[in-house]
């Protein structure tokens, strides 16, 4: 879809237009269902959280101001909804190393190619702590500061917590290998 139609498209959801609003919903459902489905607990917590999060965009449409990009602001909608939600469901503290020296990461890098289904289940079995940690800062691409402001915790914590996830992940993925190898046996 091209800028210039995108924008009309806005201009009419913005006009509360239920067409408009089903044409924005078909082209960005795949990129912001993903988002849900990466933070929300299972599949049906992820339907819940998507559909009102498009509820959310409509109703705040008339804020955006077409400043940068559009996906990119239905983003940020969809990601605070998930963080919100997961915040009130689990009320689970974040591990605090403020303290800790975080260390170069290992560079034993998991050798295998996963599929993508694979790689979701594996990030979706992290404790959710690390889990939103990990997907605001390799899938939504946020920075260290900007992850800790957004959850309240410090940087060292944030970075802590992908230090963690990402060798809980490396685990995973190999135990995964693991089992992959011995049914071929």
């Amino acid at each position: 879809m091209n800028s210039d139609s995108l924008e009309i498209l806005i201009k009419q959801c913005q006009e509360q237009n239920r067409k408009a609003q089903e044409e924005i919903y078909v082209e960005f459902s795949p990129v912001l269902f993903s988002i849900c489905l990466r933070y929300a607990e299972n599949y049906e917590d992820a339907q819940d959280i998507f559909q009102e999060g498009f509820i959310h965009i409509f109703n705040k449409i008339n804020q955006f101001k077409f400043e940068g990009s559009f996906e990119g602001w239905m983003k940020r909608i969809m990601v605070n909804l998930n963080l919100e939600k997961l915040k009130k469901k689990n009320n689970l503290p974040f591990e605090d190393f403020e303290n800790l020296i975080i260390t170069q990461e290992d560079d034993d890098e998991v050798e295998e190619d996963f599929d993508y289904q694979q790689l979701l289940e594996a990030v979706h079995n992290l404790p959710p702590q690390y889990r939103q940690v990990f997907n605001l800062y390799v899938f939504e691409e946020y920075s260290h500061q900007e992850i800790a402001e957004m959850l309240t915790i410090s940087v060292g914590t944030s970075k802590s917590n992908l230090s963690r996830a990402r060798n809980l992940l490396k685990q995973k993925l190999n135990q995964l290998k693991t089992v992959t190898e011995d049914e071929q046996i």
